[in-house]
């Protein structure tokens, strides 16, 4: 029989835990704070760990490290309600095998203690990894798809794997490779980028390889090309399916051979550079249309994270938006921190084709226009403003022309369309958030705003 060891401040997650692995199989023991779970460790053997980061005395990190100096062979699962990048990354820094969000969803969970159950030896579970520098370069987000980047985040920095980001534009694909470059153990060296999209081939060229002087006219000296200024950081390369098939030879041969000839020249350099490439197009469409070489798509494909859109990730706005104007405002001189509730279900129901790009130039305009220390709905562009509805001559009501009865309205389809999601899920706000696609904030201003309790005995309510 499996033994786990489950180390939670809270009562009833310890709890919910022990019956739901007992019920699996495991036996199951249960510490209330790092103490006592490092007492329990002492007397008997676990096979699994699972405990929460923030904890009164001893946190969830230092245990981590604690048990990973002195119990090495047991695998450790880190769970918190506080998903950020900084927890993430420390985590697997400290040696966790894996990181689950609360609401803790009890599959991801399984999921994650049947990996750490395969997981044999110490050394797959090292990860060196650091901070993700200063504040402008925060990547924020608590949405499971965002867990899933911090995840893959964490696991890549172990080794200089070639890494392939992909996703749409204004996203924050160079972000994830600054992140990956920062949280690394080669972070002191540099990380140069290049936009594949923005030169010219022959300019392109050079500025990747360098040239030597003479090599064209108005090379009047001799340059290092960002091959070579990366020396043993990360080479970035930015838009990388826009390279013609010559440009995708070249790369080729650097990925391969490591080996570049500046434009001009014919001595052979060397390039010891890691390589992290971003696309926002498709890379395996474009080999099936012989527009992209397939050996340079797989010498790329070897690491993917994928960069998630904003409508994909809307329970983020509200985080991103308080992030983002505490950036701005500070960078204009300005003083808003804060945004009204009927503001950002504004921007939380927007569809955000530019994603998180466009949601800062617009926050840039609103705090720009604002008129005072907070955001209102008033201080976004127009398309933000929805207008009334048409009423029908001298009625005061909408005109209902067509209907047998008066047709409900769009404050009352939501009132009922949340009641149904929030009884189908038993009140587990987390997931009736996903469902409903809004964020937490939000949805408990609805169910203040239209008075909705639950008095049920199913009830699920997560709390973290």
């Amino acid at each position: 029989m499996p033994t786990m060891l489950v180390i939670d401040d809270d009562a009833a997650c310890r709890r919910t835990l022990e019956l739901h692995f007992s019920e699996r199989g495991f036996d199951v023991a249960t510490a209330g704070d790092g103490d006592a779970g490092l007492a329990s460790l002492e007397r008997r053997e676990y096979g699994v760990v699972i405990s929460d980061i923030r904890m009164p005395g001893r946190d969830g990190l230092s245990l981590l490290e604690e048990i990973g100096e002195r119990f090495p062979e047991i695998p450790v699962v880190m769970i918190t309600a506080f998903q950020d990048l900084e927890n993430t990354v420390a985590a697997f820094q400290g040696g966790a095998v894996d990181f689950v969000g609360k609401p803790i969803d009890l599959s991801e969970l399984d999921a994650a203690i049947d990996r750490a159950l395969e997981v044999s030896e110490p050394s797959e579970r090292d990860c060196l990894i650091v901070g993700t520098g200063s504040a402008k370069r925060t990547i924020v987000g608590r949405t499971r798809v965002m867990q899933d980047v911090f995840k893959a985040i964490g696991k890549v920095t172990q080794s200089r794997v070639t890494v392939l980001i992909t996703g749409d534009s204004g996203t924050g694909k160079e972000l994830i490779a600054r992140a990956i470059h920062s949280a690394s153990e080669d972070r002191d060296k540099p990380l140069v980028a290049i936009n594949c999209s923005a030169l010219v081939e022959t300019l392109l060229e050079s500025e990747l390889f360098g040239h030597e002087r003479g090599a064209f006219t108005g090379a009047v000296t001799a340059r290092k090309g960002k091959a070579e200024l990366a020396g043993e950081g990360v080479l970035f390369l930015d838009e990388v399916s826009s390279l013609s098939m010559r440009m995708q030879g070249k790369l080729l041969r650097l990925l391969e051979e490591r080996e570049f000839t500046p434009v001009g020249g014919a001595a052979v350099k060397r390039c010891n550079a890691r390589f992290i490439a971003a696309t926002n197009v498709d890379l395996a469409t474009l080999v099936e249309r012989g527009e992209f070489r397939e050996d340079l798509f797989y010498r790329l494909h070897v690491f993917e994270i994928r960069s998630p859109a904003l409508r994909d990730r809307s329970g983020d706005i509200p985080l991103l938006v308080q992030h983002l104007l505490r950036r701005i405002s500070g960078e204009l001189g300005q003083s808003v921190r804060q945004v009204t509730a009927e503001a950002l279900d504004a921007l939380s129901d927007h569809d955000w084709p530019g994603n998180v790009r466009q949601l800062g130039n617009v926050l840039t305009q609103a705090v720009v226009m604002a008129r005072s220390d907070t955001l209102t709905l008033a201080d976004l562009p127009k398309e933000f403003v929805r207008e009334p509805p048409l009423l029908a001559a001298g009625s005061g009501r909408p005109p209902v022309k067509g209907f047998a009865s008066d047709p409900l309205s769009l404050k009352e389809l939501e009132r009922r369309h949340i009641i149904e999601v929030l009884t189908r899920t038993g009140w587990h706000k987390g997931r009736a958030c996903e469902i409903l696609g809004i964020s937490r904030p939000r949805l408990d201003r609805r169910i203040k705003e239209y008075g909705l309790v639950h008095t049920g005995s199913d009830a699920r309510e997560d709390t973290g």
